[in-house]
């Protein structure tokens, strides 16, 4: 510790780092201040410091699928390579029967203790659909937490039904919806929003939908997506409404920063954003989130999917304490091309071990199925 304080003492941010080692956490200013300082390795050491002093030399990850139902979409997001509109040759949305088939398999094979449940905008899904996959997956598989469908799916549906998000959140969480995942934030800034995905929701109706969510006692994740055409600003607005509304409601369990691929998507056409951030860019942007959220929002993930499993090694010893999921049949960030978007359990715990760290399999509310 002390090492730590002697190496920060002539640092430019300094007082943030020494203020968060006291249990004071960075306000939107010094979240600015630490978003354009280039001290990458102090705030790293300080996260970490934090992290192993709340979970001990321990990481956890989830054993999980990702269901992508239906890559049917309407909402045309420029920084997505996976989507297909209505009547596209390409286009698919799975049964029930491919959707039980998919868990029994999983379960089966993996012994899964979490199905990540989301798709396009179908604007032939109604809410019938999504009540019975969660029911079938609730009543044969109980051990398996159904976490899914991200905000603007719910906006989707609730526009199909004619009905408002919150009855519609009500009426999946009685068919099996344990949890909400963080997706549709991408930056929590309109002006990023208006060039990046423009027919979907604002950020102020995420923000709305995550409270109705948490009210229910559906608790959630909270994501950024960082590296497209965000500024420094919008990134800390982005924080600063996350915390907003933690205090609010306490409902976030995880935070998940994670880089967007350009590849194959509109914004690398029409050159807007050329190539991903890069794995310095993650390692910073998973110190500031546990310097930003530490006691506050309990859990940081690696984020392997979009920086690979040895950045993720990293990111483990700069903040973040869960690895993630396996995310077997993962197909929108393989869309892109730009890796190979699943891994064994086999393959994570390794990655944790290799590092020095115990190994914690956990369950969809990060309650410890078992140690490894």
């Amino acid at each position: 510790m002390s090492q730590i304080i002697e190496q920060i003492h002539s640092s430019e941010i300094s007082d943030i780092l020494e203020n968060a080692l006291d249990g004071k956490r960075p306000e939107y200013d010094d979240c600015l201040r630490l978003l354009e300082s280039n001290e990458i390795h102090l705030m790293g050491l300080t996260a970490g410091h934090l992290t192993r002093k709340r979970f001990g030399k321990k990481a956890s990850f989830v054993n999980n699928i990702i269901l992508n139902y239906t890559n049917v979409c309407i909402t045309d997001c420029k920084f997505c390579a996976f989507y297909r509109p209505p009547g596209d040759d390409e286009s698919y949305t799975l049964s029930l029967e491919n959707i039980e088939a998919r868990v029994k398999t999983a379960w089966e094979l993996y012994k899964i203790r979490q199905v990540l449940i989301q798709g396009g905008h179908n604007p032939d899904l109604g809410v019938e659909y999504y009540e019975e996959a969660f029911r079938m997956i609730r009543s044969k598989y109980p051990k398996i937490g159904v976490h899914g469908l991200s905000t603007s799916e719910i906006d989707m549906i609730a526009r199909v039904e004619k009905s408002s998000t919150k009855e519609i959140l009500s009426r999946l969480k009685d068919s099996g919806l344990q949890s909400i995942p963080g997706a549709g934030a991408e930056i929590l800034v309109d002006s990023v929003k208006d060039i990046i995905s423009p027919k979907k929701i604002t950020s102020d109706e995420w923000i709305r939908i995550m409270r109705e969510a948490h009210e229910l006692g559906l608790p959630a994740s909270a994501t950024m997506m960082y590296g497209s055409v965000e500024s420094t600003s919008d990134i800390a607005e982005h924080f600063e409404k996350i915390v907003q509304l933690q205090e609010k409601t306490h409902g976030f369990m995880a935070f998940i920063p994670w880089s967007f691929e350009p590849n194959n998507t509109l914004l690398q056409k029409e050159n807007t954003v050329r190539y991903g951030a890069g794995g310095t860019q993650l390692l910073k942007m998973i110190a500031i989130s546990r310097l930003v959220l530490d006691g506050f929002i309990p859990h940081i993930q690696s984020s392997w999917l979009t920086n690979g499993v040895g950045m993720a090694q990293i990111a483990l010893q700069y903040g973040a304490d869960d690895f993630g999921g396996t995310l077997i049949g993962e197909e929108v960030v393989s869309c892109t091309g730009s890796r190979s978007t699943e891994l064994t359990d086999k393959k994570i715990i390794d990655a944790i071990q290799q590092i020095g760290y115990q190994v914690e399999e956990r369950d969809n509310f990060y309650n410890t199925v078992c140690m490894h």
